[in-house]
């Protein structure tokens, strides 16, 4: 039987995500802490941390899931226009903090955030022990956009992404793609789908098929090198 879940600050594990509720869509547990063990438990077992400032500790699992596959990007001919006349610089794991900080500024015709600064300290410290990474897109030494998400053996779990010049967050998400292919990773979790993601080749899975598919490549090893900061040629 589906239900709301409240988690204490002792609890790690989480309930099943098939007993998320339907209304609202996804929401399966409300409390705890930000704690890296948590947040691996979290992810592990697709569930991920979604709330206002406001707001208590909420977690959850929707169903259907927006996810991306290996080579389902599509890359639209303005974008590979915009690749050629731009200068534009590409980077792995060199700005974390400015990335979050990126994606933390409001959208137009919104007040607040998510990411609020306790979400920002909890992946900061996800990205110390290796877990988040990011993708960082410049013109020439300014930031101009970028993505976070964490890395779940061969599943990366996009979190958020930005951009302060067209075209720089989905040129981060290409980067992204580009990187995850190269490494042999198998999914790429994009939450909850909207129509960015889905001019950008997105598709919506069941919560079940999902979690299947998390359950075949969560526990996959990947090279030590993979997250390595590095600079990434545009194009490679």
């Amino acid at each position: 039987m589906n239900g709301l879940s409240f988690i204490d600050d002792e609890q790690i594990r989480f309930p099943s995500p098939e007993l998320a509720l339907s209304e609202p869509n996804g929401l399966l547990a409300i409390g705890g802490s930000l704690h890296p063990k948590r947040l691996l438990a979290a992810y592990y077992d697709g569930i991920f941390p979604w709330f206002n400032a406001e707001d208590p500790i909420l977690w959850w699992s929707p169903d259907p899931r927006a996810i991306f596959l290996p080579g389902a990007l599509k890359i639209s001919r303005s974008l590979k226009k915009s690749l050629k006349k731009r200068p534009w610089r590409i980077t792995i794991n060199h700005a974390f903090a400015d990335v979050m900080a990126g994606c933390a500024q409001p959208r137009k015709k919104q007040r607040d955030t998510w990411i609020t600064q306790e979400i920002q300290l909890a992946y900061h410290e996800m990205h110390s022990q290796g877990h988040a990474h990011s993708v960082e897109v410049w013109m020439e030494d300014r930031l101009v956009g970028g993505l976070y998400g964490l890395a779940v053996g061969k599943v990366f779990c996009g979190e958020s992404m930005f951009h302060r010049e067209t075209d720089a967050s989905k040129l981060a998400m290409m980067a992204l793609h580009q990187h995850l292919l190269q490494h042999d990773f198998k999914l790429l979790d994009a939450q909850i789908m909207n129509p960015h993601l889905e001019s950008l080749g997105a598709r919506e899975v069941s919560r079940t098929a999902f979690l299947s598919l998390l359950k075949r490549y969560r526990d996959e090893p990947v090279a030590k090198s993979c997250w390595l900061p590095k600079e990434m040629p545009i194009g490679e």
